[in-house]
């Protein structure tokens, strides 16, 4: 965990209730402003609520948070396009704040294991930023998740789905387990997500003896601080840690220190395996490579800023041609996929500014053409020609032509 500097806040539900304005204010509070919020809607995308899920989502941050909430928009790695799949990467790799809440996990994960979305949830974290999983969310973020849908409404028998590990990465081995305390069965038990105590100890017998159970009842949160080097309990209920026959329970306001937490889900036969190493890369080639990919994004960027079309695409064809020549050179395949992955990002930036910019001309100039053609009107009316004509040559030297008619002066762009 050395050089971990973000946080990731697990809520086991409530997401958007006035039990939880605490902590996303706490969370948001933590981060340097002005704070980049953004939601990602994978988890109910198959729903047809999801953008509804969305704007309730948008209203609370912006009414009880005074914080907007920009959305990633996600709903399915096979229906979106190359280029709006980007732009919702996009989206995230600018955030200082990822939310994420309720839906499928199964779903979520079906559609984010094969994309950069695991990576970049990764990078933000450590890059310091704030990552708030509640709900079907939470349930992707250890190395196993439950899939409450199909064994709760499908009625498949119990079993574990993979999940993000996202936890393990912190050296955190668990299966996250939210809504705890769930009562919505009345006369059932639907404690532990739905899953009642016997299919729960079924369910824990299959896990391998590293992995420890994370459980956190609704209205509560779980925030692990990594700058902090602490765990931070906040809410209505409590947070259970069950390894083996093993259970710790923290209420509100109670914290620990990550190390203390990692002694308390070390598998009982053993010393905890710690955080995971970094995956092993080949030496650098000679300069060249890198120093060229990051000149030329920089060359880019400048020439974006200047409007100089033609050499931002001479450039986005350099960086490819730099790409393809790199890959019949050396075999360094981290080092070649973060290029793409830049190239990828440099082509969504140029798409993005060309959205922005102005549709409707005509629109954007009226304005300020009926502020200059009264000015232009009131000179007339004084009589004072010279400065009249003025305005109106230089009008067309802009491309702006200017008749004055009975029913007043009309202009029109020149053909």
């Amino acid at each position: 965990m050395t050089g971990t500097r973000g946080i990731i806040a697990i809520m086991g539900s409530g997401e958007t209730t006035d039990s939880m304005v605490r902590v996303h204010r706490l969370l948001l509070d933590r981060l340097p402003p002005p704070v980049n919020a953004a939601f990602l809607d994978t988890p109910a995308g198959f729903q047809m609520n999801a953008d509804d899920l969305y704007d309730k989502a948008r209203e609370y941050f912006q009414k009880r948070l005074g914080q907007s909430l920009e959305r990633a928009a996600f709903k399915s790695s096979r229906k979106l396009s190359p280029f709006e799949a980007e732009k919702a990467y996009q989206t995230l790799r600018r955030a200082d704040y990822i939310f994420v809440g309720p839906g499928s996990p199964t779903y979520a994960l079906k559609n984010w294991l094969e994309t950069p979305i695991p990576q970049i949830l990764w990078e933000r974290i450590q890059a310091g930023g704030c990552f708030v999983a509640a709900s079907a969310a939470a349930l992707t973020l250890g190395r196993f998740t439950l899939p409450v849908y199909e064994i709760y409404k499908v009625g498949e028998d119990p079993f574990w789905a993979n999940g993000l590990d996202l936890l393990g990465r912190f050296g955190l081995p668990l299966a996250v387990i939210p809504h705890w305390n769930n009562a919505e069965g009345g006369t059932h038990d639907t404690r532990f997500c739905y899953m009642g105590e016997e299919r729960l100890f079924g369910l824990q017998e299959m896990l391998p003896p590293e992995v420890s159970i994370l459980g956190i009842d609704e209205h509560t949160a779980c925030i692990l601080d990594f700058q902090a080097g602490q765990i931070l309990i906040k809410g209505v209920g409590a947070v259970t840690i069950r390894r083996g026959q093993d259970q710790t329970v923290f209420k509100d306001g109670e914290r620990l220190s990550l190390s203390a937490f990692q002694r308390l889900i070390a598998p009982l036969s053993g010393a905890h395996p710690g955080p995971l190493p970094p995956s092993p890369t080949s030496p650098p080639p000679p300069e060249i490579f890198q120093e060229k990919v990051d000149r030329l994004q920089r060359n880019y960027e400048t020439l974006l800023q200047e409007n100089k079309g033609a050499a931002v695409v001479d450039t986005l064809i350099q960086l490819d041609k730099l790409i393809w020549k790199s890959c019949k050179e050396f075999e360094d395949e981290e080092r070649i996929l973060r290029a793409r992955e830049t190239f990828r990002t440099l082509v969504v930036h140029l798409g993005l500014r060309f959205d922005e910019c102005p549709k409707d001309v005509p629109a954007i100039l009226a304005p300020l053409l009926n502020i200059l053609l009264d000015v232009r009107g009131k000179l007339r009316a004084a009589k004072q020609w010279a400065l009249a004509d003025e305005i109106r040559d230089g009008l067309e030297r802009a491309g702006i032509i200017v008749e004055d008619r009975p029913e007043g002066p009309r202009w029109y762009r020149k053909p």
